[in-house]
């Protein structure tokens, strides 16, 4: 990198490579996906504990 170059932030790299509503998407997804399988895990345990 030269001395003129101004450095690029992690962000704007980021947006350069994936549009911002798909990260924001995924994002999403990732912690509803996990919110879910919570549930189920939990649904399991207490399912488990009236036997």
């Amino acid at each position: 990198m030269s001395q003129g170059e101004n450095p690029v932030t992690i962000r704007a790299r980021i947006e350069s490579k994936f549009p911002r509503g798909l990260v924001i998407r995924l994002i999403a997804y990732l912690f509803v996906g996990h919110l879910f399988a919570f549930f189920v895990y939990l649904l399991f345990v207490l399912g488990a504990g009236n036997q």
